[in-house]
């Protein structure tokens, strides 16, 4: 007679499939790791990138608050550059001003100087730096000392040049003829040259 013995396949099959349900398990369970890990990668990583951005917007924040800054510096760097443009125009004026006021003072001075005895001056125009002088003298002597003078001075650029001479009837009986003279000169600004050494007398 045979035995079958059919507990023990039965056995068998319930340790096949505690076997498989273990390893489905194990699967699930290191999937379920693996999703959660990589849940909590992402949400580190958006936590990071969330503070960078902040700190990327604050520090754009800042720079645009620097830039705001800067611009309105420019602006008062660029307003003290205008002003002192305009005071530094306003200066060269006041020093032409100031030489034109002192040039004619200093022209007559050096005229009232140049004249020698028995020569005196009818009238005086100024076009510019050109000087036109009228004046009348008893000898041709005086009118050459009279320009060696304006030469020598300094003030005036060399040569004087006497446009024209003519002689006038005396006024008395007893007295000399009169000589007209017109001359034109130069006037140098006192300062833009230096004035010229006066010529060395001849030794006797």
């Amino acid at each position: 007679m045979i035995r079958i013995n059919l507990l023990a396949v039965e056995r068998d099959r319930g340790k096949k499939k505690a076997v498989t349900l273990g390893t489905g398990q194990k699967l699930t369970i290191g999937c379920s790791i693996i999703l959660v890990l990589a849940l909590s990668f992402i949400g580190w990583r958006y936590v990071v990138l969330a503070r960078e951005s902040t700190k990327l917007d604050a520090d754009i924040t800042s720079a645009q608050q620097e830039t705001t800054r800067l611009h309105s510096v420019i602006q008062q760097v660029q307003q003290f550059e205008q002003r002192k443009a305009q005071l530094q125009q306003r200066v060269v004026l006041i020093e032409q001003l100031r030489k034109g006021q002192t040039g004619p003072v200093h022209m007559l001075d050096q005229l009232s100087r140049a004249l020698p005895s028995m020569l005196w001056l009818t009238s005086l125009k100024q076009t510019g730096t050109d000087v036109i002088v009228d004046g009348k003298c008893t000898t041709l002597t005086g009118l050459s000392e009279f320009v060696s003078n304006l030469e020598a001075s300094g003030y005036f650029k060399r040569s004087v040049e006497i446009v024209s001479t003519a002689s006038d009837a005396p006024t008395s009986t007893a007295g000399n003829e009169l000589i007209r003279f017109t001359i034109k000169a130069v006037f140098q600004v006192p300062g833009e040259t230096a004035p010229a050494a006066a010529p060395a007398k001849a030794g006797n």
